[in-house]
């Protein structure tokens, strides 16, 4: 019997990084953009079964682009409500998990330099461990003034400007501390400040080294067999060649899209040549715009889902 599920796994394992994937250029779908920007289309099935997908590249040495976050301060609006808010950018995406009673995000966002948002780092425990609390690190992805990305995960402090941030993933862990000091993260890993002008938090990572790594048990993303659940999916990555990709999956829609599990996911950021890749807020949330125009089929049946935060890509203005 052990003999066969190692089989099963190892079989799993190897369809995953089997998969191609064929993308073709759809750029003419979405009107005028500039030479950097590129958008890709993929219809080819993943592990037999129906599958969707776009992908955006964008050559971030283009100054003639800007990254940038918005958020909602307190409210959600949908993609398409940011996108006549903000002046049409070329780009829209969702990005961090959230809450819906006081619509607040998640994950770290920042803008300029500076941080609008911070990031939960632990969650109480439940059943007959509801006295103690589960603590972790999340992750973002992050631009710099030189306009280099960066994936990371983060110690955030309301009294630092800064976001601490470490390369190595953090193994959780869980005690009957509610607010435990910083040491308790920090002496468990090398941290320097991350000095990014735009970042937004998700999590899992999907890709370090331009290795499929996940860390879902690390970040309490997805842990344990949820990490195998199909789901539409956004998320984000780089590339060596300084490459921005923004990639969606479209879900939910059976016969047409199923979605993607976080590895078939991290497989795709691999053979786009990404060094690092972060999984953002997916299921009803996913979704992109370009020049205003949806991408992936939102699986909400209402259409789009109103979101706290979303990262946009803009033209720069004189």
């Amino acid at each position: 019997m052990r003999i066969i599920l190692l089989l099963a796994v190892f079989l799993a394992e190897f369809n995953c990084a089997a998969a191609q994937w064929n993308w073709t250029n759809v750029d003419s779908s979405f009107g005028d953009l500039p030479p950097s920007i590129h958008v890709y289309y993929t219809e080819t099935p993943t592990e037999a079964k129906p599958n969707k997908a776009y992908y955006v590249s964008i050559d971030m040495n283009d100054r003639s682009v800007n990254f940038s976050a918005r958020v909602g301060n307190g409210k959600r609006l949908t993609p398409q409500q940011y996108y006549q808010t903000e002046h049409q950018p070329l780009l829209v995406m969702n990005c961090t998990f959230f809450e819906f009673v006081r619509n607040s995000n998640l994950n770290v966002v920042m803008r300029d330099g500076k941080l609008l948002s911070y990031q939960v780092q632990q969650t109480p425990a439940k059943g007959k461990d509801s006295d103690m609390y589960h603590h972790f690190l999340g992750s973002a992805i992050g631009i710099n003034a030189r306009r280099k990305a960066d994936v990371a995960w983060l110690h955030v402090d309301s009294f630092s400007r800064f976001p601490l941030a470490t390369q190595s993933p953090i193994k959780s862990w869980k005690d009957g501390v509610p607010n435990p000091p910083a040491s308790s993260f920090l002496q468990q890993g090398k941290f320097k400040k991350w000095k990014m002008e735009t970042a937004v938090g998700g999590g899992p990572v999907l890709l370090q080294q331009g290795n499929v790594l996940i860390t879902n048990n690390e970040e309490r993303k997805f842990a344990g067999t949820a990490i195998k659940d199909k789901h539409p999916r956004t998320a984000m990555g780089y590339a060596a060649d300084g490459r921005l990709i923004l990639l969606v999956v479209e879900g939910r829609n059976p016969g047409k899209a199923e979605g993607a599990t976080l590895t078939q996911l991290a497989e795709m950021f691999r053979q786009l040549g990404c060094v690092e890749a972060l999984n953002l807020d997916g299921g009803g949330s996913s979704c992109l715009l370009v020049n205003g125009k949806n991408t992936i089929q939102p699986s909400d049946k209402e259409g789009q889902r109103p979101v706290p935060a979303v990262f946009i890509v803009e033209k720069n203005r004189p």
